[in-house]
């Protein structure tokens, strides 16, 4: 029954495909009148007047703030009270985002968010709106980019979309940052906390100190937030130390957050916000490698005496400066934001023997994706009422210069130096008839220049006698020009049944560097760099019954240019291919309010992927398995909480073996559970103390992209059994 279900929301979705692509030549008069489409899926609410009324917002969604009521499309929204539960589970966001956002794949376990793709594409990731992630050259690092602490909610945008521009092909997670009290009054806290490993304490514990004081003196306001964490060795459920491939053993974690506000007048603002977060693995171990076709998991030991372990502490660095501008009243009915931003990453990855050459003297290598951004945003809302109709027009632009490279510790360059700069305007709007039609659309318009100079691949041995051949490539200047679209209708007939409909575009140019490292021809422009267009589609609604809120959500997504790999034995080298790709899935999600004391949640997603033009499934590094989660969190006693997070991720295996072995990224995946619980006890209005405890029951398992990715080192099990306990002063 499920799988004729499935394939008649593949049929329907096909059959709204087929039907937009007639209409989209004449759709495009109408998007340049009307808006982006987004939806918002569940829950953050703010309570007011004792939980009487639920107010709904969205923010990134259309770039201001809205009515989840009033979306067309999928978004989870992840509250603050959300946010504290998991925190005191672990501070890991990939963990965080797994267990409360469908569609977005389990987390990988380790410090790289690869495979943990958002409905089977590589999201944006975005702190205020500002990226984060590293498209150009997609080094997978993007969703730890700050401290959880930090966060105030955060919105995630599903599906292709062209709101904020190039690397969303899955969509946006955005971290909302925290923003001083409305009271003005100066008010904070101090937590404090260790966590180990209950299956072997040895070496296990480590310690964390979060604090955070915020205020304001007349029309100033300002926030401070800084964390600093030592972790011990991460055991996995036998005891032995997780191996150290994107590893979290020793790692040493800072953040320091600083907003500053000033109120001009009741209309005009300025905000500067600076974000500094570094990750360090400061460990003197070493890997005994394994692999899923040796079927032996990879696990860390102490290195023999006299071993000098090669390369330098691996791990992310990122820098954020932020100004806004905001005017509520620039002409009648019109508001204005202006963002300008900096932002520079320095992530530096694990040494490895596949980035060896030894006719030059290199047993391995260990490399780093640098980037260097500037930006500018302007943002314009105009709203207008005429008799029975409210409309709401966003418009303005978008600049963009990213420099992305990523060379070799050593010295040697492996991606040349990639200098982007992206121009966009765009024209969005909502038009909301009688508060139950809305219907919105619009219209983006991107233009890209990549340059890139001159320069050679490098050559790279997985022995003596299997190497790649360096070619020498012509540089030059890549144009992109794009024109996306975007359509979304919702009728909110009735409470106990809401629908919508969205089509939405994204063109996406992400890991051109990929493309470029290589390389088998002379001259950049015979490289396959060309812009991908995804088309997305979805269809779904929303149900509001008493107690009960149900949301279900089925999408297609599809793109002439997508890109996967394909292991070349020659060289040794995985090379990218680039063909037609179709993802196509579905999302449940109930939330029941038991009472007052108590709310249960409810998920499921369900994807599949293929490469069209070989009719073959896609990997594991776009397609996750399937994934159902419940969460609970009950209210005993005054003062105390308890929350429960269940992750069930099932079985994928789509994949037959090569000669005997499984290649790249399509091993096979077994079924696996993990249940997480926390606890809170407020002890007075200053003082409380909590507890969490990952993986409650001590399963055994491989993490998803465990058991996919074949390549060594990478089959690392998942954490064991580890409690997290501290104390919190409120003041």
């Amino acid at each position: 029954m499920i799988m004729i279900n499935i394939k008649i929301l593949t049929i329907l979705l096909c059959t709204v495909s087929n039907g937009l692509k007639m209409l989209k030549t004449k759709l495009t008069l109408l998007a340049l009148l009307i808006s982006q489409s987004v939806n918002a899926q569940v829950i953050n609410t703010t309570e007011k007047n004792d939980n009487e009324s639920i107010e709904r917002i969205v923010v990134t969604g259309s770039r201001i703030v809205e009515s989840i009521d009033e979306v067309p499309a999928t978004i989870t929204i992840i509250n603050r009270k959300q946010i504290e539960a998991q925190l005191k589970i672990s501070p890991e966001l990939q963990s965080l985002l797994a267990a409360l956002v469908p569609g977005l794949a389990p987390s990988t376990g380790s410090s790289s968010n690869s495979s943990q793709t958002l409905r089977g594409r590589s999201p944006l990731v975005m702190i205020d709106g500002v990226p984060q992630s590293t498209p150009l050259r997609n080094g997978s690092l993007g969703i730890r980019t700050l401290d959880a602490s930090v966060i105030e909610r955060i919105e995630v945008i599903k599906g292709a979309t062209s709101i904020y521009g190039n690397g969303a092909a899955g969509g946006i997670i955005n971290y909302i940052t925290k923003r001083a009290n409305d009271n003005g009054e100066v008010n904070g806290h101090v937590s404090l906390s260790s966590r180990f490993s209950a299956v072997k304490f040895e070496d296990s514990a480590g310690q964390r100190i979060e604090g955070s004081i915020n205020g304001g003196i007349d029309n100033f306001s300002y926030v401070f937030n800084a964390s600093y964490e030592e972790n011990g060795v991460q055991r996995d459920a036998e005891g032995d130390v997780q191996g150290l491939i994107y590893g979290l053993s020793d790692a040493e974690v800072q953040n320091y957050f600083s907003k500053f506000g000033y109120q001009i007048d009741d209309d005009k603002s300025l905000q500067l916000t600076y974000n500094h977060y570094r990750s360090e693995q400061q460990s003197d171990l070493i890997d005994v490698v394994g692999s899923v076709n040796s079927g032996t998991k990879t696990y860390a030991i102490a290195a023999p005496a006299g071993t000098i372990k090669p390369g330098v502490p691996q791990g992310p660095k990122n820098d954020n400066l932020m100004f806004k501008y905001t005017d509520e009243a620039l002409f009648e009915n019109t508001q204005i934001v202006i963002d300008a931003y900096t932002q520079k990453i320095k992530n530096i990855f694990f040494f490895s023997p596949s980035l060896a050459n030894p006719s030059e003297g290199y047993e391995g290598g260990q490399s780093l994706i640098k980037s260097d951004k500037k930006g500018l945003r302007v943002t314009l809302n105009s709203q207008f009422e005429w008799e029975n109709i409210d409309a709401t027009f966003i418009y303005g632009i978008d600049a963009l210069n990213d420099v992305t490279s990523q060379p070799l510790v050593d010295g040697r360059k492996w991606v040349p130096e990639m200098d982007m700069d992206n121009l966009a305007g765009f024209l969005q709007s909502k038009w909301v008839y009688k508060d139950d039609l809305i219907i919105k659309a619009g219209i983006r318009r991107e233009e890209i220049d990549l340059a890139v100079n001159d320069y050679s691949t490098l050559k790279l041995c997985v022995s003596a006698d299997t190497c790649s051949i360096p070619v020498d490539v012509k540089g030059d200047t890549l144009n992109y020009r794009a024109t996306t679209y975007n359509f979304g209708i919702r009728y909110n007939m009735m409470e106990a049944f809401q629908p919508f409909a969205n089509y939405s575009q994204g063109a996406d140019i992400s890991d051109i560097g990929r493309l470029l490292r290589t390389a088998t021809v002379t001259d950049i422009s015979l490289i396959q760099t060309e812009a991908s267009i995804i088309d997305n589609y979805e269809i779904g609604f929303v149900s509001d019954v008493d107690n009960v809120h149900f949301e279900f959500s089925a999408y297609r997504s599809t793109s002439e240019l997508g890109t996967t790999n394909k292991y070349d034995p020659a060289t040794g080298v995985y090379l990218p291919v680039r063909a037609p790709q179709e993802i196509y899935g579905y999302e449940a999600l109930v939330h029941y309010n038991v009472s007052p004391e108590l709310d249960i949640s409810a998920t499921y997603a369900w994807i599949e992927g293929k490469d069209t033009a070989n009719d073959i499934y896609l990997g594991a590094k776009q397609i996750s398995a399937p994934k159902g989660t419940i969460n609970i969190n009950w209210q005993p006693l005054d003062g105390a909480s308890v929350s429960m997070t269940y992750l069930h991720v099932s079985d994928r295996k789509k994949f037959d073996q090569v000669d005997g072995k499984y290649v790249g990224d399509k091993g096979p995946i077994d079924s696996y559970n993990i249940v997480n619980l926390s606890g809170n006890y407020t002890l007075n209005t200053a003082w409380s103390a909590f507890i969490g405890v990952e993986n409650l029951f001590n399963q055994d398992y491989f993490p998803a992209k465990s058991q996919a990715y074949t390549y060594n080192g990478y089959n690392v099990k998942g954490l064991g059994t580890t409690v997290n306990v501290g104390m919190n002063y409120q003041f």
